[in-house]
């Protein structure tokens, strides 16, 4: 399995910004696939992820209401659309995919099987 996010850079308070995680083709299931971030002396931390079976969607508090997950498997990628954006959002982001029984959660960073690069998310005040 590959991941490979992109679409970050630098965005003021109160921006928008959409990542963009390309997969390969995912022919297995089930599996989660989600997005993570890890801000500077910070754990990294699950934002947002959404399950194959249903495509029932998960987001972290801090983010619910302002990120957006959602996937094309014509394209074979998961993006998440992110508005309203505050400097607490600054953090590099991953793409990850836990592969197993349906979860009703999101996967923790020591389930997750595989990990793309990350990209890095600027918010300027």
């Amino acid at each position: 399995v590959q991941l490979q996010a992109s679409g970050g850079g630098l965005v003021q308070n109160g921006g928008s910004l959409r990542l963009s995680c390309a997969t390969s083709p995912l022919t297995f299931g089930p599996y989660v696939i989600g997005w993570f971030r890890q801000a500077p002396g910070k754990e990294r931390e699950g934002v947002s992820c959404m399950r194959s079976a249903d495509s029932r969607t998960f987001y972290s508090p801090s983010v619910n209401g302002r990120f957006t997950i959602s996937g094309d498997s014509t394209k074979n990628t998961v993006y998440l659309q992110m508005i309203d954006l505050s400097p607490d959002d600054t953090a590099v982001y991953y793409c990850a995919l836990y592969r197993g029984t349906p979860l009703f959660y999101c996967p923790t960073a020591n389930e997750i099987n595989y990990w793309g690069q990350g990209t890095l998310v600027t918010v300027s005040s």
